[in-house]
């Protein structure tokens, strides 16, 4: 399905009233960020760049496109032979997908023709929050997990197909080992997991041979759903039975999974049972409604898990639903020149940074792998040995320090032109690594789930001064 429509109208009035107003060549620039992570944490993990830049580079509208909107009767036929003609002009600066991300920094800035750049808004932010939202999730989950696999399991309880799939992947990116999307395994190449549903075990006089017949079909993948009726009584008896048969066969066991009841208790006597049975082996799965939390209680109970599928609460992030990236304009072109511009609110923190701007993450010289705060600064800023930075936290005290003794990693590259995209990463395990890397190198302290340490973000004095004034001048 083509995208190009899904904006909301005011965007297109917008647009028409820019080509009726402006010369159709003027530019513009849009910076996306956000404002508060999502459940409390201090970063959100970016995704989404893939999709965005596949969709900015083959952005056009067909004929029915225009149709469509001429019958709305809202735009000129001026603007309307314009859309029928447009193709990509725009450029985007972008953070690689998987890079842990702190608020007010821009992660994607998108520069082109005005009219370009805003109809591109609705599009570009559905997918940064969704996929964002749903990478940081994961990360959550995955960070508590104690290296135990994170089965993404949640295509039914997805708002559509689109957040199914792409929420797949992008929970990937946070750091579960496979999906069980068939599409989205087809799609981004990432392994599909599953077993067998109740409804297996309900198709047959009992339990036992149920679990005979999956056994039979699948020798060398058997997982056996051991809680339709009773886990201790009937579904691990059932199983080690099956089990054994599979050995004397010459096929290795798989495991159990355990979906309803009192996950720890039951995965103790579970473990106890197959151990006993000569079964050490076997793996044991939990699923049912879980999420970083009753993970981390699970493991910190003892409950000896191998595997966890999780379902609604990864995908719907249903504890924190939404991420509010907002997209803003920084700069506009004006007879060839670049002016900045700013949004000003009696909100401090709905101020936004105007200009063209590059993000820094800090590291120590004697530490190169522990970043310990992120500079924002103009894009032509040379930071120098020292600099003098402002908190952009508008609670902290520290309001200005100097800092050196430090190396700057700029976090923003270019990934498209109206000419062609960059070899920016497709491989989604590979960008798995780069967040595991990326959010490693973050204090401990920034990465707790319950009350994080704020990580600081800066402003260079250049870029605070110039907001000050576009204030002072704004508000005359």
């Amino acid at each position: 399905m083509s995208h190009e429509m899904l904006t909301d109208l005011y965007e297109f009035s917008m647009a028409n009233g820019y080509f009726q107003t402006f010369n159709h060549d003027k530019q513009a620039r849009f910076d996306i960020f956000y404002r508060k992570a999502p459940d409390e944490d201090s970063f959100v993990v970016a995704a989404g760049l893939l999709q965005i830049v596949q969709e900015v580079k083959n952005w056009h509208f067909s004929k029915e496109d225009i149709d469509y909107l001429r019958s709305l009767h809202k735009f000129s036929d001026g603007f309307l032979n314009y859309l029928a003609q447009a193709k990509n002009e725009c450029t985007i600066k972008a953070m690689p997908e998987g890079t842990p991300l702190l608020p007010q920094e821009p992660v994607i800035s998108v520069s082109g023709p005005i009219m370009e750049v805003q109809l591109l808004e609705t599009l570009v932010l559905n997918i940064f929050n969704h996929q964002s939202l749903i990478a940081t999730k994961s990360w959550q989950i995955s960070s508590v997990a104690k290296g135990k696999a994170i089965m993404e399991f949640g295509a039914r309880r997805a708002q559509g197909p689109d957040a199914a799939t792409y929420g797949a992947r992008a929970a990937v990116i946070g750091g579960c080992t496979s999906t069980s999307n068939v599409l989205a395994g087809q799609k981004f190449h990432l392994p599909v997991a599953g077993t067998m549903a109740h409804a297996w075990v309900e198709s047959f006089p009992d339990e036992l041979s149920a679990f005979r017949a999956w056994a039979k079909v699948y020798p060398d993948t058997a997982s056996l759903l051991v809680d339709t009726y009773d886990v201790v009584k009937s579904g691990v008896p059932n199983a080690i039975k099956v089990f054994k048969e599979l050995r004397t066969q010459g096929h290795k066991p798989l495991g159990i999974r355990i979906d309803s009841g009192d996950i720890t208790q039951l995965a103790k006597k579970a473990r106890k049972m197959l151990d006993d049975a000569g079964l050490p082996e076997v793996k044991i799965t939990a699923s049912n409604s879980l999420d970083a939390h009753i993970v981390k209680s699970l493991l910190n109970e003892g409950a000896p898990l191998d595997n966890f599928g999780i379902g609604e609460r990864l995908i719907t992030s249903s504890s924190s639903p939404v991420l509010s990236g907002v997209y803003k304009m920084s700069a506009i072109e004006d007879h060839g020149k670049w002016t900045p511009k700013i949004k000003i609110s009696n909100s401090r923190e709905k101020i936004t940074l105007p200009g063209n701007k590059q993000v820094y993450r800090l590291y120590r010289k004697d530490q190169p792998k522990h970043a310990f705060a992120d500079v924002i600064a103009l894009a032509d800023e040379n930071l120098g040995q020292q600099i003098t930075a402002i908190n952009s936290d508008i609670n902290a005290t520290d309001d200005e320090i100097q800092i050196s003794n430090f190396t700057a990693k700029p976090l923003l590259s270019e990934v498209l032109n109206k000419d062609k995209a960059a070899n920016i990463e497709t491989d989604t395990f590979a960008i798995q690594k780069h967040a595991k890397e990326k959010i490693a190198e973050l204090p401990d302290a920034t990465k707790r789930l319950v009350n994080p340490d704020r990580y600081p973000v800066y402003l260079t004095k250049k870029l605070a001064d110039l907001q000050k004034q576009l204030i002072k001048e704004y508000r005359g």
